[in-house]
């Protein structure tokens, strides 16, 4: 007893491209270039978005270690309006030492 056709599913075959039918009686009309469904208009959209929460987060990552020396004395300080709420020293009359 012989066997002959396919056995099963095939799932490692690659599906044949097949252009998709315009009719010739139909509305004229174009796909917009994408990649993997994304748009350029979608694509800016996702990346305001992202560039938005980057900053966000960013900000709340340096007022939040505002307190440490380090940030406080390199990057905090140097920020030209609000620097000067940022300088922690001591007057020389409330030094005990």
């Amino acid at each position: 007893m012989g066997l002959s056709g396919q056995h099963g599913a095939q799932t490692w075959t690659m599906r044949p491209e097949y252009k998709t039918y315009k009719s010739p009686y139909g509305p004229g009309y174009t796909v917009n270039k994408n990649f993997h469904g994304i748009d350029l208009r979608r694509a800016t959209k996702f990346g305001i978005t992202a560039a938005s929460f980057g900053a966000v987060a960013g900000i709340f990552a340096l007022f939040f270690f505002s307190d440490v020396p380090k940030v406080r004395k390199d990057i905090m300080q140097k920020i030209p309006i609000i620097g000067e709420q940022f300088d922690k020293s001591l007057p020389p009359s409330d030094n005990p030492f």
